[in-house]
């Protein structure tokens, strides 16, 4: 046998054994194999988490502790009402207070009575009128709004009666002037600050929207 013939089996070998190597190595394809899909295809990597259904209310531990007597009220108020919102009911409670304690500061009672319970609207009244029988009058510019805090909560689940108690703490100056004019107390430069307790209440899935001032304290 000439070397030619040789040196051709001995490459045929060769051959042969390196395509059974690549087989075992790589595999084969049989039947139908989806293409490999384009990077913008590719399926979404599956979430290592799930969402909880029931969790926590953000819109309640945001401003109270979870699992106080005042997170359940609050939780009871939207079981009642479920439009009703911590979050709006605050902003509306700072607005309230600066408009409830600059009219009670100037003495104008009136635009002021619907959000007032008979009982401070009695009590603010009576502050008022004992200012005028001493010449008293008052300057007061209200400057803003240093601390507010959702204090405590409460729910009469039998009479669904709500009563949310707010905690501000205010910056203002205040000038209170006798009969003559003169200054007796206070400086239009000199900064107050003025703390207070304030409880809100209302009849919750009552129409009316609005809540009332139902007591003061600091």
């Amino acid at each position: 046998m000439s070397s030619s013939i040789i040196q051709l089996l001995v490459l045929a070998g060769v051959a042969v054994f390196l395509i059974l190597k690549l087989r075992s190595v790589l595999g084969t394809r049989e039947g139908f194999e989806k293409p490999p899909l384009p990077i913008g295809d590719a399926p979404a990597a599956r979430r290592n988490f799930e969402v909880i259904e029931g969790g926590p209310d953000r819109d309640i531990i945001d401003h109270v502790a979870d699992g106080t007597a005042s997170a359940k009220a609050l939780a009871a108020m939207k079981a009642a009402e479920p439009s009703f919102s911590v979050g709006e009911f605050l902003n509306g409670a700072r607005s309230a207070y600066e408009m409830i304690l600059m009219a009670y500061e100037s003495g104008e009672l009136d635009r002021i009575r619907p959000f007032l319970s008979d009982e401070v609207e009695a009590t603010f009244g009576s502050a008022i009128d004992d200012r005028a029988n001493k010449g008293l009058t008052v300057e007061a510019s209200f400057k803003g709004l240093r601390e507010m805090v959702l204090h405590e909560a409460s729910f009469d689940a039998t009479t669904r009666f709500a009563d949310i108690a707010v905690r501000f703490t205010a910056e203002l100056t205040l000038i209170v002037r006798d009969k003559s004019g003169t200054i007796i107390e206070g400086s239009a430069t000199d900064m107050k600050r003025q703390r207070d307790i304030w409880t809100f209440a209302r009849h919750m899935g009552a129409d009316d929207p609005n809540w009332q001032l139902v007591a003061t304290g600091d």
